[in-house]
């Protein structure tokens, strides 16, 4: 029997999406052994929540992130979808596009265990070829290659308004252990957090940012500020490493005013990946349209809501793109954008792959 989980007006659309998902599931798990971890289990509930309806959005938020859990567990990130993965990012959207999802449990809960099974992946993962790329909250990416790992915009999640859904300390102590070196693309709170650059710092490990990023504080003097220059490759030294990393910072903006470190990071071995943090001036594509003359571009990282997608991909000319940015909780609902939209968004004529929290992807 297949348990209905929706008990208040629903969209239709949505309550399609987790039938069809139930029934999938349903089937599949016939043929599951009782050992199989990725098969859901609904949170326990009363009879019914009738006078309850804090306590039913609390259970339905919890049902439909077990049931994206054990979907997305069954099929990782890939360039060709799978139907059954595109209906687990479309619960993610419901249940992330509740106003009340940064304080809810089961929403914190999942955050913290999507990163802290990054963290052990990257704890017992060493990579021979190719790149790695981890995604955390919102834009933070971790990169690893052979010879070295780098993050991009890691933040605790402060910026969604709930401390409780923020990272504990301990687990940016890990994630920075695991890494070289930090950059923050800009200063907005949801790409830079000054806790998480001071544990950087504190390891000896350089926090690259733009210019303007906590000018009044005492970190500022700590900070690596590379020169803004369209094309043009700088040395970064990783004293933990004892050698050099190739680094173009893109002088890229968000509208007209706000600074934007369009990074690109050439690693020893060749391989290179470009965050573009929150680009978005129209003015830059004078730079863009040119990257490929000057450098390949393995792996681009834009944020999903790019002013222009097709230009934005036909600039990098990548080989593969990974958006980000989506469900940063800490933004109004119409500006919260969904896993779903970067089906359509990100319609382009190159290879992409939709992630969430905690997932992986190896480019060879």
């Amino acid at each position: 029997m297949i348990p209905i989980i929706m008990r208040r007006k629903t969209s239709p659309i949505l309550l399609l999406v987790i039938l069809c998902l139930l029934v999938t599931l349903s089937c599949n798990n016939k043929s599951n052994t009782s050992n199989d971890t990725s098969a859901f289990i609904l949170p326990e509930a009363p009879a019914n929540f009738f006078g309850k309806p804090g306590e039913y959005l609390d259970w339905q938020s919890a049902s439909l992130l077990n049931i994206a859990r054990s979907i997305l567990s069954k099929y990782p990130p890939q360039v060709e979808e799978p139907q059954e993965r595109q209906m687990a990012m479309v619960l993610l959207d419901a249940v992330f596009h509740d106003e009340g999802a940064p304080q809810r449990s089961s929403v914190q809960n999942f955050h913290h265990q999507q990163i802290l099974s990054v963290l052990k992946e990257i704890e017992n993962t060493k990579v021979s070829e190719g790149v790695k790329i981890w995604k955390l909250y919102d834009m933070g990416v971790i990169m690893r290659t052979k010879t070295v790992t780098i993050a991009f915009d890691i933040t605790r999640g402060h910026s969604s308004g709930s401390d409780s859904f923020a990272l504990p300390d301990e687990m940016i102590n890990r994630i920075a252990t695991q890494c070289d070196a930090l950059f923050i693309s800009h200063f907005h709170g949801d790409h830079a957090d000054e806790m998480v650059a001071e544990t950087f710092l504190e390891m000896g490990k350089p926090v690259i940012t733009p210019p303007d990023i906590w000018k009044e504080k005492e970190i500022y003097n700590s900070l690596t500020h590379l020169e803004r220059k369209a094309h043009e490759i700088q040395k970064l030294r990783l004293n933990n490493k004892e050698l050099d990393l190739e680094v173009v910072v893109y002088p890229g903006h968000q509208g007209a005013d706000i600074p934007n470190n369009v990074v690109l990071v050439v690693t020893p071995e060749q391989y290179t990946v470009c965050h573009t943090g929150d680009q978005s001036l129209e003015e830059d594509f004078s730079w863009i349209d040119e990257v490929p003359e000057h450098h390949k571009v393995d792996v681009l990282i834009p944020n999903c809501w790019t002013t222009n997608p097709l230009r934005t991909a036909q600039g990098f000319n990548p080989k593969i793109i990974i958006p980000a940015h989506e469900n940063e909780l800490g933004h109004s609902i119409d500006h919260r954008e969904a896993y779903a939209l970067n089906y359509s968004r990100w319609d382009v004529p190159f290879h992409k792959i939709i992630m969430t929290w905690g997932e992986s992807f190896h480019q060879i």
